[in-house]
């Protein structure tokens, strides 16, 4: 185990090895944010608030003036990965997406950095905090100022704040009965983090994992001024499980996942059935197993994949039939080859998988 003091002659501890866990998988399991939540004393609402916590969206929104509303979100974690450049882009990444994910264009950010600076090298950092501007440079926006402690664990992330016109936003509650869901991204992130943190991850997956991670939700500017896009939402911390659970609370409705249409990272799958799964996974599937309605034989791998922890993950979308294929179109300009139609929604309540 690498020295806990770094020196010119030894070389600098792996970033994963100095987290307790990676990524979005570091999330308070939902169902312990719930209790931790409603603990909480209630305060006044302005009307102008037009998106709060009332149902976990991914950001929230003040509307400034007839034409404008406010996004503002924070994301930030533990290493993911190693390469602290890589490490930077990811976490930069997978801020942003929240912005995308209610439909705005994001218009600046700041840095929340909190590193244990008599471990790391300054390079090491330095080489973080590059990751993340170059992804903001990419997404056009400046990295405005930020925050910055010495801390036991390296975390970093974002603060980001976007812009969108109040008629555009899209909220995780709007699903109708009767649309198409449309993931995306395919899933995967904390499966193969799991098998990176051991080192048994192939230079092809970790190459998958950085591809996903580190591709800007662009998508989700164009699909909130689509016509028929009534839902929107990034798949991140509680896994596909949790999420798609959010989007059926909150508007009321079933949701039903076709699992086989599911687009997944290649070899994902076996590395799940090997045990290459995160803590999270379990901890989510404890927070809201019990609301979630299985086939007969589903399979303990496919089980941790539902649940398994999307870090910069993918958008999901409910849609009219008759905008699926624009839906998709948009994803696929994007470069989002394996975007794909999940399943459907419909009268009821819960998530169902089939």
């Amino acid at each position: 185990m690498a020295s806990s003091i770094s020196s010119p002659t030894s070389a600098p501890p792996r970033l994963t090895s100095l987290s307790h866990g990676g990524g979005c998988g570091c999330k308070i399991a939902p169902g312990v944010l719930r209790e931790i939540l409603q603990s909480t004393h209630g305060m006044a609402i302005p009307d102008q608030l037009l998106v709060g916590i009332e149902t976990a969206d991914d950001a929230a929104v003040y509307q400034l003036n007839d034409h404008q509303a406010l996004i503002a979100t924070t994301d930030f974690f533990m290493p993911i990965v190693d390469d602290p450049y890589d490490f930077g882009r990811i976490a930069a990444t997978n801020a942003i997406s929240d912005v995308y994910a209610m439909g705005g264009t994001p218009i600046m950010a700041l840095g929340i950095v909190g590193m244990p600076v008599n471990v790391l090298p300054m390079p090491t950092i330095a080489r973080i905090l590059q990751g993340g501007q170059d992804v903001c440079r990419d997404a056009g926006i400046p990295i405005a100022g930020g925050h910055t402690i010495d801390s036991v664990e390296p975390i970093y992330g974002l603060v980001v704040l976007g812009l969108v016109h109040p008629s555009r936003i899209k909220r995780n509650n709007g699903a109708k009965p009767g649309d198409v869901l449309v993931l995306g991204k395919p899933l995967g992130m904390g499966v193969l983090s799991a098998a990176l943190k051991k080192e048994q991850l192939s230079d092809a997956g970790y190459q998958a994992m950085i591809r996903y991670t580190t591709q800007l939700n662009r998508p989700g500017i164009a699909l909130a001024a689509l016509d028929g896009v009534h839902a929107l939402t990034d798949v991140t911390g509680f896994g596909l499980g949790g999420h798609t659970l959010e989007l059926a609370r909150g508007a009321q409705v079933q949701v039903t996942i076709d699992w086989a249409n599911v687009p997944l990272v290649d070899g994902v799958r076996t590395l799940a059935e090997h045990g290459f799964v995160t803590g999270a996974s379990g901890r989510n599937w404890a927070s809201y197993g019990d609301d979630i309605v299985l086939p007969a034989g589903f399979a303990a791998a496919d089980q941790a994949l539902l649940s398994d922890p999307q870090t910069s993950g993918g958008l999901l979308v409910t849609c009219s039939p008759e905008r699926v294929q624009k839906v998709l179109d948009i994803f696929h300009a994007e470069g989002f080859e394996q975007a794909a139609v999940i399943g459907s929604v419909e009268a009821g309540s819960g998530l169902h998988v089939k």
